[in-house]
């Protein structure tokens, strides 16, 4: 874990923390705020997914000086931390993304923003938020998420905490607004995506208000449904075999409506939705406002890779512990959430500082650098850390880590894994 405090550090992360956490402590005896997050978002590097699993490593206290914190807070304390956020207060403390986005590289062919919505199951249903709302599992006590996401840089730019019985569209367009805002000048967004639940016009017409692209799954409303029934002189045959498009202008000025159908038994792995009426066939559809030079099926191409953010998700939830960490205040739970998503972006950017050409999850991290057994002494009063790493090739590893952890950052304009 001296690898993560080293690095947090160097971002000057505990300073950016001390910007956006809404209070001061009243008592002399209190833990600065600073310190209580940051045992929290070490906690969950650690594997904690609730505040008791977090208040545990207490019992291991050369963490809290690696750390460079007082001490790990216990739980009651982090329930009384997360208790006094609210609304506003959550507005701010979303500016950690923001300043984590600000550390990407611009993309000379820009970025692309994808949008998603999803379940978090709370099957006591007794916390602030927690509604009967469609699962996978049915209606079920949840709360439902909003997440924006840069596809490139593998980031959370954006996050919002909703009531389980809220739709996928609502307050959509006014998030992806706040997200689009919000991001660096040098950041620029090339194309956003989504799927079904953003297909709808107020979130079409958000995009072309901030003059975005965009891709989106249309609903498979009854007239997209009598395209889907039409006889094989409509569709169109593509380069890909069993794979036919048929495309219809829109009544709105540049947008286009792309229906796709692919046969299962040369595409089996096709998705989309079947019909009675049309067997053997998945159909879906896409509303874009690109250019009639992009064809139909480089279309569909470009919305394929809107899959990576169910990744994020999958990683969030399971790694980072967003499925179960959740307490009565509603925004606390959302404080809980920022701070742990925080801990994702700033776990991409470390990834980012030592060279990596790809992205690891979080369990591979915690193998390969943050579950390293050490001694941590204070020899002649200063304190040392003596890793454990006999193996003389995971050494010479070790020792180019710490010599691209210790060297000079390049600027954002420049990505560092081409430099």
């Amino acid at each position: 874990m001296i690898v993560w405090s080293h690095f947090l550090h160097q971002q000057g992360f505990r300073k950016q923390l001390g910007e956006v956490l809404p209070h001061c402590p009243s008592s002399p005896n209190a833990y600065d705020p600073s310190d209580v997050a940051l045992g929290y978002m070490g906690g969950i590097l650690c594997g904690a997914d609730k505040l008791s699993r977090v208040a545990w490593l207490q019992s291991d206290p050369a963490l809290s000086e690696v750390l460079g914190v007082e001490a790990i807070a216990s739980q009651p304390t982090f329930s009384r931390f997360f208790d006094v956020f609210d609304q506003p207060t959550c507005n701010v403390l979303n500016g950690l993304h923001r300043q984590a986005v600000h550390r990407l590289p611009s993309h000379k062919d820009s970025y692309t923003l994808d949008l998603d919505s999803w379940s978090l199951l709370h099957e006591d249903g007794h916390q602030a938020g927690v509604a009967v709302g469609y699962t996978r599992q049915g209606l079920k006590p949840c709360q439902r998420p909003l997440i924006a996401a840069l596809a490139e840089g593998k980031l959370i730019a954006n996050y919002w905490l909703r009531r389980g019985d809220s739709a996928c569209v609502n307050g959509a367009a006014e998030f992806l607004r706040q997200t689009v805002k919000s991001l660096p000048s040098h950041i620029r967004i090339g194309l956003l995506r989504g799927d079904a639940g953003f297909g709808h016009n107020s979130v079409m017409a958000m995009a072309e208000e901030l003059g975005l692209k965009f891709i989106l799954v249309a609903k498979l409303t009854q007239k997209i449904q009598s395209l889907c029934r039409h006889d094989d002189q409509q569709w169109q045959a593509t380069e890909l075999a069993g794979f036919e498009v048929q495309e219809v202008e829109l009544d709105q000025l540049g947008r286009r409506l792309i229906v796709i159908r692919q046969r299962i038994t040369q595409r089996p792995q096709a998705g989309g939705k079947s019909l009675l009426e049309v067997p053997g066939y998945r159909f879906q559809a896409l509303v874009t406002n690109l250019p009639t030079s992009v064809a139909a099926l480089t279309v569909w191409r470009r919305y394929n890779g809107r899959a990576d953010i169910e990744n994020r998700i999958k990683e969030l939830g399971q790694q980072f512990g967003i499925k179960r960490l959740c307490v009565d205040n509603f925004w606390g739970t959302e404080a809980m959430h920022h701070l742990a998503i925080a801990a994702y972006n700033l776990c991409v950017l470390l990834q980012r500082r030592l060279g990596q050409l790809e992205k690891c999850e979080l369990n591979t991290l915690r193998w390969r650098l943050f579950s390293r057994a050490a001694v941590w002494s204070r020899a002649k009063g200063k304190p040392t850390l003596k890793l454990a790493v006999a193996d003389p090739n995971f050494r010479s590893w070790w020792r180019e880590i710490l010599a691209k952890l210790t060297a000079l950052p390049n600027c954002n304009a420049v990505d560092s894994l081409q430099a």
